[in-house]
């Protein structure tokens, strides 16, 4: 029996990117996505075009319900869950904290923070030993904005992404005798359409400079860091978070 994967936000990006890899590697993979549905579809086809397995399930992550149903689709149609990739994320336009208000504040920690601690509640209902699960693995995509703060720009983003740092130290504590193993990667910039979101789209280009290796990330070097954490490779990690940041 094939193992099964979850990737949340998968439909454009690092999620993506992940999916494809772990589909690859032989896993039966679940596109989760919020809005866009002919991406996440364009996403399934390319791994069932190579002979993967994959299905796309629209879930808005941030409420428990849809988290819960979303879990039960993938129990009926792959299986319960081996992994868990908890890296649907979003920011809002570059602001100082003097111009943001609480509904900013509060979507943004919704959707980054409290759609990974229900996705990683109903993993553990399958993948946990105490469940009558063999053990998983959950990776958390965190930020380099969690380290450095991510000041005049989005304060709020670091915040959330800090939050999923003390999320994968402590549930990988929680969960050690569970034989779930949890770490995180910290993805520095990276091409992906976020920058888009955020208001500046060559950000990169800005910022270059003050890479060490000069250039940005792609989201195929970044899936290749969260399928490493997963894999048995990494069985005797957990509660760690790696930086793939180019030396930033």
């Amino acid at each position: 029996m094939s193992k099964v994967a979850l990737v949340t936000g998968s439909s454009r990006g690092i999620g993506a990117a992940t999916a494809c890899l772990l589909a690859e590697q032989g896993y039966s993979v679940c596109i989760n996505y919020k809005k866009n549905q002919a991406a996440a579809s364009e996403v399934v086809e390319r791994i069932q075009s190579t002979g993967g397995t994959a299905i796309a399930i629209r879930a808005d992550i941030s409420d428990e319900h849809q988290v819960e149903q979303l879990f039960n689709h993938i129990d009926q149609q792959l299986g319960p869950i081996n992994a868990l990739v908890n890296n649907a994320a979003m920011l809002f336009p570059q602001m100082r904290l003097e111009a943001m208000n609480a509904q900013r504040i509060n979507q943004l920690f919704s959707v980054n923070v409290t759609s990974a601690f229900m996705c990683c509640k109903y993993a553990i209902k399958r993948m946990g030993t105490s469940h009558g699960g063999s053990g998983g693995s959950i990776v958390n995509v965190s930020s380099a904005a969690a380290r450095v703060g991510s000041p005049f720009e989005y304060i709020d983003y670091a915040a959330s992404k800090g939050a999923i740092d003390t999320l994968t130290k402590g549930l990988s504590l929680e969960l050690a005798e569970q034989a779930i193993r949890v770490n995180g990667v910290r993805p520095g910039f990276i091409h992906t359409e976020m920058h888009a979101d955020g208001g500046e789209p060559n950000r990169i280009e800005r910022l270059r400079s003050a890479i060490p290796l000069q250039r940005g990330g792609e989201p195929e070097e970044i899936a290749e860091a969260i399928a490493w954490l997963i894999s048995d490779k990494a069985s005797y990690v957990t509660g760690s978070i790696l930086d793939v940041t180019g030396g930033r």
